[in-house]
């Protein structure tokens, strides 16, 4: 389904519709819950039988045969219930792992801007525990409300066959348990979303400190840190409280209703008794079906607990999924093919959330082949213009176009697909070297992982380590050194071979030994390929065509290395600056 799809549809339908895929164990699930009710359900009948029948009659014989009969059907009963429960779980599982599937899915499909916004503990605690509850949601859920429905109204039935008056009192209380129920459940759903809430920031602050635990203990902050998780757990435990004060209202009002209803059939049974309208007999059996009556609506309040914090749950996961991404392919969008990699800015502007402008009506041309530098100071709109030409972020104004195709023309996976990035701050996966460098081309052999190694200037470096390519990286590869994470990079980009590079500072790790040999690489690299290069090091872009000067969100000035010198602008100051440093 798509958002739209789920901005039509309630969640309750949404929920339901998980259960389709699963429909086999849900019928067996339902089918077994069935049958153990109507196990329930037969037992005061068989006792009523015996007291009126078999034992005054002294059928003795048929007494024990079917007393035997029915230790045989808790026998069934006591198979069905591990089935039940074994299989009833196996499905909500099911259902939950499918949520939580395309739950991921769809946000991969959300954009940078998304992500820019979204803290990333607050999304995994979408992604793990909001779900939890949807588990038990999904196994008891439907089971306990379609048995203890089925259960109380053939109760009820039965009981009106004895005596109809205590049958009609019975079913007179059934509606102020319903209300007491409905009314109690919408306050433990608001409390239950805001725990839900509050679960989401503590996992931010969880995954906020463990990420920045080297700052930290570089800055001695532990204290500070353990005072900033304290306070997040602080919140979490007061929402908790509430929580429970609402369960436990609940729990207790469902408590005294329950009882409640023993004392009000024994008491008005008793007066049937003793007028001489009921038999005590009759009374008994009346007795053990209110124990039935009783378990099925205990289940119902524990299901108005489950659906409180399954449905809380719910809420959140459909409200990510109804969150449209804001850059989509068009209806019409075609595939990126066999690209040349001719690059053309035409009149673009720009600006993160319609704020300030971050550019202003730029217009670049490049042509195949071409390298072109992009300099200027920092905030000056370099990695925002890079950005923008694989249409990580719609722009505002103006177009971007590659081999004369507009990028909102074509697919995101195809534009992506023909444009290689290599970032200043590069992220490596929890994994080894071998599949970090494979995730530039997951269908790479080994071969030529070993290849791009090569030509990345980290093949000697691996060789070196214990186990190889098959080094674990440590989180965000902290076990390697910041040269090397970043040739992991780069040699990810070698396994890709698209036909237009873009390098943001991606050489800026390195020591300068390394750097002349990458260079050298990345020369080669860029050979017949289009090749834009965000440097802040200018000594690394004398070989680049062309070099463009960005400021302020404009393009200021353009040419070559020493067209720029002879200019005395921005570059030329930004070269002496450099020059005077390192001599």
């Amino acid at each position: 389904m798509t958002a739209k799809d789920y901005q039509r549809r309630s969640p309750i339908a949404i929920f339901l519709s998980y259960f389709s895929r699963h429909k086999g164990l849900f019928a067996v699930d339902v089918l077994c819950a069935m049958c153990i009710a109507a196990i329930d359900l037969a037992f005061p009948l068989v006792t009523r039988s015996a007291l009126y029948d078999m034992l005054p009659n002294n059928l003795f014989g048929v007494f024990f045969t079917v007393m035997a009969g029915m230790l045989v059907c808790y026998l069934l009963r006591s198979f069905l219930n591990y089935i039940v429960c074994y299989f009833g779980h196996t499905f909500g599982i099911r259902v939950e792992a499918d949520i939580r599937s395309d739950l991921f899915a769809h946000m991969q499909t959300l954009g940078y801007d998304f992500y820019d916004h979204n803290r990333t503990g607050k999304l995994m605690s979408r992604l793990t525990s909001d779900l939890f509850e949807l588990t038990e949601l999904a196994h008891h859920g439907p089971e306990d409300l379609i048995t203890s429905v089925l259960t109380i109204i053939g109760a009820l039935a039965v009981m009106v066959t004895i005596r109809w008056e205590l049958a009609l009192v019975v079913g007179l209380l059934i509606p102020i348990f319903l209300l007491v129920v409905l009314l109690l459940r919408k306050r433990m759903s608001r409390v239950s979303v805001q725990v839900k809430e509050k679960v989401g920031h503590i996992n931010t602050e969880i995954e906020s400190s463990l990420s920045g635990i080297r700052t930290a203990k570089a800055f001695a902050n532990e204290k500070l840190e353990n005072a900033r998780f304290n306070a997040a757990n602080d919140i979490y435990k007061g929402s908790k409280r509430e929580f429970h004060k609402a369960m436990g209202m609940f729990s207790g009002a469902m408590e005294f209703l329950m009882t409640g209803l023993n004392v009000v059939v024994i008491g008005y049974g008793g007066y049937l008794v003793m007028t001489g309208k009921m038999d005590y007999r009759d009374l008994l059996t009346f007795t053990l079906y209110i124990t039935s009556f009783i378990t099925p609506m205990r289940k119902l309040a524990s299901f108005s607990e489950l659906f409180a914090n399954g449905f809380a749950g719910l809420d959140r996961f459909v409200e990510l999924m109804r969150t449209e991404p804001n850059l989509q392919d068009r209806e019409n969008a075609r595939e990126l093919t066999a690209v040349k990699g001719a690059i053309r800015v035409d009149n673009v502007s720009f600006a993160y959330d319609g704020d300030l402008a971050v550019l202003r009506n730029v217009s670049l041309s490049v042509e195949p082949g071409e390298t072109v530098a992009v300099v200027g100071p920092s905030g000056g709109g370099k990695t925002t213009l890079c950005q923008l030409i694989p249409r990580f972020y719609e722009v505002s104004d103006g177009s971007i176009s590659i081999d004369g195709m507009d990028v909102r023309d074509v697919t995101q996976q195809s534009l992506h697909r023909s444009i290689g990035i290599v970032q200043q701050d590069v992220f490596l996966f929890a994994d080894t070297i071998l599949e970090n460098i494979r995730y530039g081309r997951p269908d790479a052999t080994q071969e030529e992982v070993i290849e791009a190694a090569k030509k990345a200037e980290i093949y000697e470096d691996i060789l070196a380590m214990p186990q190889g390519f098959s080094t674990y990286v440590g989180e965000r590869g902290a076990l390697l050194s910041g040269g090397q994470k970043q040739r992991v990079a780069i040699a990810r980009i070698f396994l890709k071979n698209p036909p237009i590079l873009i390098l943001d500072e991606a050489t800026s790790a390195l020591d300068s030994v390394t750097e002349a040999k990458i260079q050298r690489a990345f020369d080669a690299l860029a050979k017949g390929r289009t090749t834009l290069i965000i440097a802040h090091r200018l000594s690394t872009i004398r070989a680049a065509h062309r070099i463009i000067a960005v400021a302020d969100g404009v393009i200021a000035e353009e040419g070559t290395h020493s067209q720029l010198l002879e200019k005395d602008g921005i570059y030329a100051k930004l070269y002496r600056t450099q020059t005077q440093l390192h001599s």
